[in-house]
């Protein structure tokens, strides 16, 4: 059940801003060390409290009292069509599982959750390349976030080995005879039973000439680090096909992922009709046939948008001299200042589709493609740098904005509290059950599900940086130009097939290699 609103908040929130302010004056007197960067997870708090004003004034007020046409709402919401293409990972001419597997090989994955997602997927692509028995997957601890979750805590490890036991040989755990080949035991020292030199995108044919031989000697191999080892190109149509099969079939949250998404997603769908506002107790009724046409509908919106991005982009958000010197001294502490976007503009980087969206411009974007202010917006997100602060401009083009710890509460999102790969796997399924999906720029989330609803043929908008960036630059716009290019700029930027070209990933682009003409 969820929690009962607290109607006396408002009531209080005049007292509570005085001591916010005065806890504020006080804090770096008593606590200075909190207003330097204190980590990869940690940003400096004076530089996200330190709250930028809408860069975007004269948009913003034609925006948050725009009224979508009916045909712009009818043709956003409407499902993509048959585009005349099917899942196409079963081939009639696979191998069959050889009888007796050349050893066993072993995965260390770093990275966040897609990322790691993406390297499962490949180290079964290895293990048959190589007759391999594959262990499953080791997990490192995420530096950013600290996770320790592992392959089981995510993914249903009985339905991965089931759905894949007539093309790889896989085991939860390595035999007692191989029990020493462990992460401590790689860590402690060089090992020759280590491969610590695949490079990225290596071939079928590398793996073959140099982890087959420590294998057969050793009767195990463990390939570290292993993050986009493994090509794109030149490969055999099954190892394609399989990739896609783990990535699409095999990989399978468990239970208690599942069970929250889903309490999500109907709770984002109100099947009566209704929608309890997030932090309030206001239903509001939908009368207009157009919103009941879509009633039940809902849009997911990654917004990634987290410290490290906004550092590495070395673009400028508005938060003036003080945030820029905050990130300038991360980037220094993290990079040492080795950070290619830093030699150039902001006006440079931003002309060239370079910088980051704000959660002011995704909002601005989304109310041009013809979203309002009865969306349902599920955002899906770890940590916006700036905090709320940051993000009270798209909450108020967006009232009716989710999260997770909106719609659910603590106890029912107990078991996923604080781990963030469990959090994103969340996210993730909340993301591919929606009707549409957005991102507010590239990265492993946006490229895993571009390539998993493309997969499913579901509608996802692909924002046109390089059209988005100028018109930004430009402060003279109106909101009937920019309305205007960026519906055109998006037209074919909502869930087409676009086709796999070389060195492209097949987890972003599936068709032609996983999918066929239907």
């Amino acid at each position: 059940m969820r929690q009962p609103y607290n109607y006396n908040h408002q009531v209080h929130q005049s007292q509570r801003s005085a001591f916010a302010a005065l806890f504020l004056v006080l804090l770096p007197i008593f606590f200075p060390n909190l207003f330097a960067p204190l980590g990869r997870a940690s940003p400096s708090l004076f530089s996200e409290w330190n709250a930028p004003k809408p860069r975007h004034l004269s948009l913003l007020e034609v925006a948050l009292h725009w009224k979508t046409p009916i045909k712009q709402l009818f043709d956003l919401w409407s499902p993509l069509p048959n585009q005349g293409w099917k899942p196409c990972i079963d081939s009639a001419d696979t191998p069959s599982l050889p009888e007796r597997s050349q050893g066993y090989i072993q995965v260390f994955l770093d990275g966040g959750l897609n990322q790691q997602r993406m390297g499962i997927c490949d180290a079964v692509a290895v293990a048959k390349i190589l007759n391999a028995t594959l262990v499953i997957p080791h997990l490192e601890v995420n530096p950013v976030w600290q996770d320790s979750s592992s392959f089981t805590d995510i993914f249903d490890v009985d339905h991965f080995i089931n759905v894949l036991r007539d093309e790889v040989s896989i085991v939860k755990e390595l035999p007692t005879e191989y029990s020493w080949s462990s992460r401590e035991y790689y860590a402690t020292g060089i090992r020759a039973t280590r491969i610590k030199t695949a490079p990225v995108h290596a071939s079928a044919d590398w793996y073959l000439e140099n982890v087959l031989p420590v294998m057969q000697s050793y009767g195990i191999a463990a390939i570290s680090p292993f993050s986009h080892r493994l090509a794109f190109d030149k490969l055999p149509v099954e190892i394609q096909h399989l990739r896609c099969k783990v990535n699409f079939e095999a990989l399978a949250f468990v239970r208690r992922i599942i069970l929250i998404g889903e309490t999500l997603v109907n709770r984002l769908r109100d099947p009566s009709g209704k929608l309890q506002a997030s932090g309030t107790a206001v239903l509001r009724e939908r009368t207009d046939d157009t919103e009941k046409g879509r009633a039940g509908k809902f849009v997911v919106l990654h917004l990634r948008f987290d410290k490290d991005m906004a550092a590495h982009s070395a673009c400028d958000f508005g938060g003036g001299k003080a945030e820029k010197l905050a990130l300038a001294k991360y980037r220094q502490v993290l990079w040492q200042g080795r950070v290619l976007n830093s030699q150039f503009t902001d006006h440079e980087l931003r002309n060239q589709g370079r910088c980051p969206l704000t959660p002011e411009e995704i909002g601005l974007l989304l109310t041009a493609l013809g979203f309002n202010n009865n969306t349902h917006l599920y955002l899906a997100s770890h940590k916006v740098y700036g905090g709320e602060a940051r993000i009270s401009t798209l909450r108020a083009m967006f009232p009716l904005m989710e999260d997770k710890k909106s719609l659910a509460s603590a106890i029912e999102l107990a078991e996923v509290e604080g781990k963030a790969s469990l959090m994103a796997a969340v996210d993730y399924y909340v993301s591919l059950k929606s009707d549409i999906f957005i991102s507010a720029s590239p990265g492993n989330m946006h490229n895993a599900l571009l390539g998993h609803r493309a997969y499913l043929n579901l509608k996802t908008i692909r924002p046109n940086m390089l059209l988005l960036g100028p018109l930004f630059l430009n402060k003279t716009i109106e909101w009937s130009e920019f309305q205007h290019a960026v519906i055109n700029g998006h037209k074919n930027r909502q869930g087409q097939m676009r086709l796999r070209k070389e060195k492209q990933s097949i987890y972003t682009y599936p068709a032609p290699d996983c999918m066929c003409r239907a």
